[in-house]
């Protein structure tokens, strides 16, 4: 072990820096919010290919074997395979999307779409999540293109499209698995590599988004004996709906194995109704929300649950508390009732990463040796592709090396 870090040495700071600042610089055509924006990530295969290229079979310098996968036009993918001596002896680098979430330049301190430096602080959109990640492992393979090590083991680069937005299919990783161009990477560890914080990251949430819509009836607001308050049913139904999930899916023991910061959560976070007066009861609203599960919890038993709890409310709306002494759901002498519906946006699964692998022991080991300490952590965020290639059979683990607390306020940055 000792000989190869000798022979890679450390990061090449400058040669990093220079990469990462054209792939940047390529920021603002990436960013990934069909229909008005859609990437065209060979933008950034072509600086990842000017760095590699030079150690490549295709140009007779190199040992690296380049191949460039596109399903559709200027939205390619990128495999990287340095040949190992040893028949069957893997190991791969996943999940570095060349496609960013989008940026509002006029919400930014700073240029989104160019690299700026800040002392060690590396500044611009993708820098975290996930250019930052596409220019590293380059530099690895580059580095190893450069020294061609001996190594028991192949590894593989695979640089991905489409990660940002799943509305397109069958244009990255999802269309590298069913054309099977990644089938011999389950021969051994396949670390992902877009997450944050320097930390193996175990566990991530499934992640239900969900929309409940109350009707009721419309009237003054100074004769609400004669109203279904829609706004009031909602906040009812929600708090009825929420007890029962907190109930049927509370902490579980295995969230504490893996370090969830969170246990399972079902909570609202956008509220939406016709426009009116201020002294109108509204016909109707909607409240929106999601719900993060942990990977111990089956997402489709948790939605039939939901639907079970909307369900049984309207059976019994009558039942539900109330708010005053003329709030009520019901006007019998109208025949009317309130009601909610819900309805699901594409749900996710969440992944508990194998804490027996072998990837997963020298990943721990390697953190601990470069970073001084290793600390795995779970979080309910989403991850849902590398759920799918767990569920293909690979042994996926995951790592990152920005800085969550920026990525979370949409602040991207990586430090050296």
């Amino acid at each position: 072990m000792a000989d190869i870090e000798q022979v890679l040495g450390d990061l090449n700071k400058d040669s990093f820096v220079s990469l990462l600042t054209n792939i940047i610089g390529e920021s603002r055509y990436v960013q990934n919010n069909p229909p008005e924006l859609i990437p065209e990530e060979d933008s950034v295969v072509t600086h990842v290919l000017n760095s590699l290229l030079p150690y490549s079979t295709t140009t007779g310098g190199g040992p690296l074997i380049v191949n460039h996968v596109s399903y559709f036009p200027k939205r390619g993918n990128l495999i990287v395979e340095y040949p190992g001596t040893e028949q069957g002896k893997i190991l791969s680098f996943v999940g570095m999307h060349m496609d960013v979430v989008t940026a509002n330049p006029s919400d930014w301190e700073f240029d989104p779409f160019s690299l700026s430096i800040d002392g060690e602080k590396l500044r611009g959109r993708g820098t975290t999540d996930c250019l930052g990640h596409v220019a590293l492992v380059t530099e690895l393979m580059k580095k190893l293109g450069e020294t061609k090590l001996k190594l028991k083991s192949t590894v593989v680069a695979v640089f991905i499209a489409s990660e940002e937005n799943s509305s397109i299919t069958g244009v990255g990783v999802d269309a590298l698995v069913k054309d099977g161009l990644l089938n011999k990477l389950k021969g051994g560890p396949l670390f992902w590599i877009d997450t944050a914080d320097k930390q193996p990251c175990i566990g991530t949430g499934g992640m239900i988004p969900w929309k409940l819509h109350f009707t009721g009836k419309l009237f003054h607001s100074g004769l609400p004996h004669k109203a279904i308050n829609p706004l009031e049913l909602g906040m009812e139904a929600l708090k009825e709906i929420q007890s029962r999930f907190y109930r049927d899916f509370p902490p579980h023991e295995e969230e504490q194995v893996y370090g969830f910061a969170t246990p399972s959560t079902m909570k609202p976070t956008q509220l939406s109704y016709p426009e009116g007066g201020i002294n109108q009861i509204p016909a109707e609203c909607t409240i929106s929300g999601d719900v993060r599960l942990t990977p111990f919890y089956s997402v489709i038993d948790a939605m039939k649950k939901l639907q079970e709890y909307v369900d049984e409310i309207n059976e019994n709306i009558e039942k539900l508390d109330t708010r005053g002494p003329v709030s009520k759901y019901v006007l019998p002498e109208e025949n009317l009732r309130g009601s909610l519906t819900v309805t699901f946006n594409k749900a996710s699964s969440g992944v508990a990463c194998d804490l027996k692998s072998r990837g997963f022991e020298v990943l721990c080991k390697a953190t601990e040796k470069v970073v001084g300490h290793v600390k795995p952590y779970s979080i309910t965020g989403t991850l849902p592709l590398i759920r799918e290639l767990k569920d293909e059979g690979f042994d996926v683990q995951t790592a990152g090396y920005g800085m969550m607390q920026l990525l979370l306020f949409g602040i991207s940055a990586m430090y050296f």
